[in-house]
């Protein structure tokens, strides 16, 4: 680990000044993937900005139905709230489906949008060409073992995916980012917020430099309570997704379908929707017929590579399991 500058700040104006242009500097909150990164050579700031101590750690209801969430909020306290587990329950499911229990008592909200690749790859620095480590130097995973990379959105660039449980369900909850940064503050859909990788997989996110995320909001929805999460690994615990997906689905009182989400984990550079999918499902009978067209249509432009094309079955069939549970719950 190359030597750093610490700085620890207590309020949010203080961390956006001290994170200057955001060039070399990182900020650290629950350091669960960040510290791994900068042992192994990945990551390399001059300054860290440690903002663990700032007064974002809030779950909330506002006036208008929408729940915060403080980014520096816990995985496992937002898993746990009754609120989420009652309104959005393929949050908790998400939440509760990554890492241990250790690791989710340390990870914030912020820091779960923002961890990286576990494409190895790139987190191998003996591997010299990754375009996302090092821009320009090429893309070494083309050559190797590609099973669990990405089959929707990928580049000639890069075809890592993104690791996230978290921002696959927040993707069909239509959450929103609240940042603040040297301009101001703003707000991004989810689904503006990650980036696919084009010609420049490095850059993953649309955040400024030197923005901070504050907070995520959760809008009121009337369909969120019918939402699920279902994650497909290798192993029952500690594992990243082969395939996920979420899941939220609006009924009407004969059983057809007059709203639905749906998003795909671990196959692209963020989490995938395809609006077609959803808007082909609107008036349709709540059935595995139906569910499987759209997942037709959220998997339509799959590009599999040497050893991940059962992705696109396995994706087909959780994509049906998701919605079935989902319509069920009240």
């Amino acid at each position: 680990m190359k030597p750093f500058a610490y700085r620890r700040v207590d309020d949010v104006p203080a961390a956006v000044r001290a994170a200057g242009d955001g060039a070399r500097v990182r900020f650290l909150a629950g350091g669960t993937n960040l510290i791994d990164l900068m042992k192994q050579g990945v990551e390399e700031p001059e300054q860290l900005v440690d903002v663990s101590r700032l007064p974002l750690t809030a779950i909330e209801e506002t006036a208008r139905g929408e729940v915060t969430l403080g980014a520096l909020a816990r995985n496992s306290d937002v898993a746990a709230h009754r609120v989420i587990r009652m309104r959005y329950p393929a949050l908790a499911e998400a939440l509760l489906s990554g890492a241990s229990p250790q690791l989710r008592n340390m990870a914030t909200v912020g820091g779960n949008l923002l961890q990286r690749t576990r494409c190895p790859y790139f987190t191998d620095p003996a591997f010299a060409e990754c375009n996302k480590r090092r821009p320009g130097s090429g893309c070494a995973a083309r050559q190797g073992y590609t099973r669990m990379h990405a089959i929707l959105g990928a580049s000639d660039a890069c075809i890592a995916t993104h690791p996230s449980d978290m921002a696959v369900a927040l993707a069909v909850l239509d959450a929103m980012i609240d940042v603040t940064g040297p301009d101001g503050d703003r707000s991004l859909a989810i689904g503006d917020f990650h980036r696919l990788p084009g010609a420049t997989p490095h850059v993953e996110t649309n955040l400024r430099p030197g923005e901070l995320i504050v907070a995520v909001r959760l809008p009121a929805s009337p369909f969120a309570r019918r939402s699920h999460y279902v994650k497909v690994r290798d192993r029952a615990s500690y594992a990243f997704a082969l395939v996920s997906v979420a899941a939220a689905v609006g009924l009407d009182g004969g059983g057809m379908i007059r709203a639905a989400r749906l998003a795909l984990g671990g196959v692209a550079h963020k989490p995938w929707r395809v609006p077609a999918a959803e808007e082909a499902l609107i008036g349709r009978r709540a059935d595995s017929r139906a569910y499987a067209d759209a997942a037709d249509l959220l998997l339509q432009g799959a590009r599999p590579l040497r050893d991940n094309a059962f992705k696109i079955e396995l994706a087909r069939r959780t994509v049906v399991r998701a919605l079935t549970v989902a319509a069920t719950r009240g």
